[in-house]
């Protein structure tokens, strides 16, 4: 003898009806999104003056804002944007290329290229100055801070000076005893920061650069020309010159004089007044000894 099943079909019946939302919901539910988001998707980079005022001794919003930073085409290794502010005098005859915080960890440098933008906005001689306030960001914005870009590379060991492979690596291997913060990186120009660097220099042809440095106190100088005595409390004391460094490549072999400014502490800012008798100083020494007219001329290589 066969049971018959007995179905509740209203009962049945209202229970598929109810799950019926849910199933449908979820094969209408979209999958998840792969590979990068869409260009519109993407959020803009935020303001450098975020990162430059929470990271920076004595720079307050309006100062960085007052710099009027413009995005340049260069990015770091993880690709933070390079910013740069050009300050043009009516007439101008000299070009000027100020860079900052090449090394990360002189927080400083970069304060004082922001400072100094504001000074050029107020009396910037017979010059078109260009400032790159921070050459190396991934460096400065790292906690800590270090000194080297995000490759590990020391950029101003990076440019391609003459027998650069020879003459790096037995620096850094006998000299610094493979110290890692001071590693000049596989190849010269390996790193987008100094290709974008190397790139400016080139296309802006500065009569003169100033590359700003913590913390020695001294005043460095490479190339052509007699070099100042004094930035302010600054004076010179030549300490030669390195193996891939941009004052051995751009001043002793490009032909622009290399003014390095060695501020006295990394991590705090010389006094207002001070850095304002820098500028004046750094004026007063082009207007005597700076030549406007041709670019420079890169030296010849002999034999």
């Amino acid at each position: 003898m066969h049971r018959v099943l007995r179905f509740r079909w209203p009962a049945a019946l209202a229970l598929a009806l109810g799950s019926l939302p849910a199933l449908l919901s979820a094969q209408a539910a979209p999958a998840p999104l792969r590979g990068p988001a869409h260009h519109r998707t993407q959020a803009p980079p935020p303001h450098p003056c975020v990162a430059f005022v929470a990271g920076l001794p004595n720079v307050k919003r309006p100062l960085c804002e007052a710099a009027a930073l413009r995005a340049t085409e260069g990015r770091s290794v993880q690709g933070r944007t390079l910013y740069a502010r050009d300050v043009v005098a009516p007439g101008s005859k000299l070009r000027v290329l100020v860079i900052g915080a090449i090394h990360g960890d002189e927080l400083s440098s970069a304060s004082l290229a922001l400072h100094w933008i504001q000074h050029a906005v107020q009396s910037p001689s017979n010059a078109h100055w260009r400032f790159i306030p921070a050459l190396n960001p991934d460096g400065l914005l790292a906690r800590p801070a270090r000194r080297t870009n995000a490759s590990g590379v020391d950029l101003n060991r990076n440019f391609p000076t003459p027998n650069w492979r020879r003459d790096a690596k037995v620096y850094w291997e006998q000299r610094t005893r493979k110290d890692p913060r001071r590693w000049p990186g596989p190849n010269p120009l390996s790193e987008p920061e100094t290709r974008y660097l190397h790139d400016e220099m080139a296309r802006f042809q500065p009569h003169l650069i100033v590359s700003i440095h913590a913390p020695y106190g001294v005043l460095d100088f490479d190339g052509p020309g007699v070099p100042p005595p004094q930035l302010g409390r600054l004076y010179l004391d030549q300490v030669g010159i390195f193996p891939g460094s941009l004052g051995n490549y751009g001043g002793v072999h490009q032909g622009m004089p290399v003014v390095t400014i060695e501020l006295p502490n990394a991590f705090r800012t010389p006094l207002d007044a001070e850095m304002r008798e820098m500028w004046l100083d750094l004026q007063r020494w082009m207007g005597e000894r700076l030549e406007p007219g041709a670019p420079p001329q890169p030296r010849r290589k002999s034999g």
